[in-house]
């Protein structure tokens, strides 16, 4: 009786990939950007992150067993959401704000829901934005960084309040900051989204891994870039692509949670509605919008939006009609 059969309708298709495999890279993938993170603002981010993922994986264990379900921890997910929000958080930002994050993203968004494949958005993201409009306070203070070389590290107690290069395209100032500086992080902002260096090794990683495809990234940042390259501050075709691209969250957003296999659509065709959707969405908000970013945003919005854009984008089966109804 060991050796059983499993019937099933086809198609049969086997895959060695699992939710631990796939989480397992995603943390791998990530990794250059912590490393990024505690370089430029110092070892404080180490704690930041490690509250985070510690608060994210307890929370989730706990609630799973006080409902009674099987224990999900080994699955790796709660690790990337507490990375995730981690990356996703100011280097200043107090633990205990952290640890709060950490459990509105596992127990509000995500086990509320049903556990993984059943959230309706982006835990990280969710609980970001959840923080932001709680402690706008302290979700907006930006330290300036300490790595300027490798001798140059202090304790965090001697940060410099500094304005991120957004906040400076907002007031007119962007010229400060060189493309060199915003490509390798040595910049103001949260603490996985400054170098664009150490996401983009993260993102040839997932796509030799075949974890995501490049379509919803490339799709987003073209398409963010394009609109605020048109609508430029000083007319039509006078903004700045490459500025966008390489600052704030567009590039983490784009490529570890818009691609979240759960809040985006399956289909190709929808992968790409959503994918500029996100671009149309963040570009408005950065260049209209009453805060310097909006990728968080636009990323929530079209996940929730995810469950029409498949309804009307599903393929018809063979020999069938799509069925919309």
């Amino acid at each position: 009786m060991e050796n059983r059969l499993y019937v099933c309708s086809s198609p049969h298709l086997r895959d060695s990939s699992s939710n631990r495999r796939i989480m397992l890279d995603v943390i791998i993938a990530l990794l250059p950007a912590v490393v990024a993170g505690i370089w430029f603002f110092g070892i404080r981010v180490a704690a930041v992150i490690l509250v985070t993922v510690v608060s994210a994986v307890a929370a989730e264990y706990f609630v799973r067993k006080g409902l009674k379900r099987d224990n999900t921890i080994s699955d790796l997910s709660a690790v990337v959401t507490g990375l995730l929000l981690a990356l996703n958080l100011p280097p200043s930002i107090p633990l205990w704000i952290a640890i709060v994050g950490a459990v509105v993203a596992i127990v509000i968004i995500k086990q509320l829901f049903g556990g993984l494949g059943q959230n309706f958005m982006n835990p990280a993201l969710g609980a970001r934005v959840i923080l932001i409009v709680a402690w706008a306070r302290y979700m907006t203070e930006w330290t300036q960084p300490f790595a300027d070389s490798v001798s140059t590290a202090t304790p965090m107690a001697d940060a410099v309040a500094t304005a991120t290069p957004l906040g400076a395209l907002k007031e007119g100032a962007y010229a400060a900051f060189s493309y060199s500086d915003l490509f390798w992080g040595n910049i103001a902002g949260c603490i996985g989204e400054t170098s664009a260096f150490a996401i983009l090794l993260g993102f040839i990683y997932l796509l030799g891994r075949r974890v995501i495809s490049w379509h919803i990234p490339v799709i987003f940042t073209g398409t963010t870039a394009v609109i605020t390259w048109i609508l430029g501050p000083d007319g039509i075709f006078t903004g700045d692509p490459l500025y966008h691209i390489l600052s704030g969250g567009l590039l983490l957003g784009a490529v570890f949670m818009a691609t979240d296999y759960v809040t985006s659509p399956v289909t190709k065709t929808g992968a790409a509605i959503y994918a500029f959707g996100c671009g149309i969405l963040t570009a408005l908000f950065r260049l209209y919008g009453g805060m310097p970013e909006g990728v968080s945003f636009a990323i929530i919005l079209m996940n929730i939006a995810t469950p029409l854009i498949e309804r009307y984008t599903v393929p018809a089966s063979f020999g069938g009609e799509r069925n919309v109804g």
